[in-house]
């Protein structure tokens, strides 16, 4: 199945049904009064969390979802029925973004969580309200309200307690293969992997954790710079980091130089997201003679600084990657430990959640900005969505 992980699409609710002019009509009964009856409501769009979805696919193919209208009014004092409301399924991890304010309706983030995002119409009333002493008559009747039409845009973060960063080629899809049945697509060249994949963990019956493997990123990322953005997001909502780095690359690059990179990438998306707690491994150690794997990785160490822990493996061999498993299991069963007995840890925790997901719409909101801007109002009618995000360059 293919991933995607942003769409945009447009929801309309019903809208409510109009209320009815009649006048009840019998035989001996010239004049038996109002019974116009009401319309009815217009139907809701809600949004609801559905762990069966991984990906916003479904939303490329279809961009219009409505509610049905409500039907109006009849005499006899009838009341028309209610549009039904639609349910439209996503995955959970969706964020909803209103593409006209920037204003982010909601965070969709457990399983069957129920989110309006599109208010139905009112329905009219019929005659039979307007009656009174001095107008026995009534010919008034109030029409149904319309529904609310909104473009949304659905941004899509998955839901992993441990995350992979690093440069392309590092590593990543090796380790994730090697620790989970995930199956990314592995070879010997940058940019293999173009989609977040997930893997889970699994060190006994009930002792498992989630693992999600991020494209590589690049210099300038925070910028958006080789999509980085759109992958730099995937990091908001795990627990802890893993930093992968090649001690070998095949490229002759400077290790330490590609690591500092990437840190700095982390600090201008995400002041929050780089104070993550964040573990160094260095991997490919099995391209190094035997002699000098041990030196190497403390020069690289030492060379960045680095004060928390350290792993050594080599990911396509297995060799150190249980120990690194064993260690994120143990970190990730005491952190949630502490959460549930420590109030001020648990405040901690969301205090972070909520600052990496203000940072992480604030990036939003400045892109899609950029592209209001370049393609406004008072631009070109005949703009197409599908190009998006296409940039053209023009060649003498």
């Amino acid at each position: 199945m293919q991933f995607l992980d942003e769409a945009s699409v447009i929801v309309e609710a019903g809208n409510g049904g109009n209320g009815c002019l009649s006048f009840r009509r019998e035989k001996y009964v010239p004049k038996g009064g109002p019974d116009g009856g009401d319309g009815g409501h217009g139907g809701c769009v809600y949004l609801i969390g559905d762990d069966a979805l991984n990906t916003l696919i479904d939303f490329k193919y279809q961009r219009f979802y409505k509610a049905p209208n409500g039907r109006p009014g009849q005499g006899r004092q009838m009341s028309g029925r209610a549009g039904e409301d639609l349910h439209v399924k996503v995955p959970v991890g969706t964020t909803v973004i209103d593409e006209d304010t920037l204003e982010v309706i909601a965070d969709v983030t457990e399983i069957g969580q129920v989110v309006l995002v599109a208010q139905g119409g009112r329905r009219g009333l019929g005659n039979i309200h307007f009656k009174s002493s001095t107008n026995r008559a009534p010919r008034r009747t109030t029409p149904g309200t319309e529904g609310e039409r909104r473009n949304l845009r659905f941004e899509m973060k998955v839901m992993a307690d441990v995350g992979l960063l690093g440069m392309p080629n590092a590593g990543k899809s090796t380790l994730i293969r090697a620790v989970s049945a995930a199956k990314p697509k592995v070879a010997n060249y940058p940019f293999t992997t173009l989609v977040p994949n997930l893997g889970v963990v699994k060190l006994g019956q009930h002792q498992h954790f989630v693992m999600a493997d991020v494209p590589g990123l690049i210099e300038g990322a925070s910028d958006g710079a080789g999509l980085g953005l759109r992958f730099l997001k995937h990091l908001t909502r795990t627990r802890l980091l893993l930093h992968v780095v090649d001690v070998a690359p095949f490229d002759e690059t400077d290790p330490v130089e590609s690591a500092e990179a990437i840190v700095h990438e982390l600090e201008t998306f995400s002041q929050a997201l780089s104070e993550r707690p964040r573990w160094l491994v260095l991997n490919k150690l099995d391209l190094l003679p035997e002699e000098d794997q041990q030196a190497v990785a403390d020069k690289i160490v030492e060379r960045l600084g680095w004060q928390g822990p350290v792993f050594r493996i080599s990911a396509i061999s297995g060799e150190g990657c249980d120990a690194l498993v064993q260690a994120v299991y143990r970190w990730l069963t005491e952190q949630r430990r502490l959460e549930n007995e420590d109030e001020a840890v648990a405040e901690h925790e969301r205090d972070m959640r909520e600052r990496m997901e203000r940072e992480s719409v604030a990036r939003t909101e400045a892109r899609l900005g950029r592209k209001r801007k370049t393609f406004g109002e008072d631009d070109d009618d005949d703009f197409d969505d599908d190009d998006y995000d296409v940039e053209v360059e023009y060649a003498p």
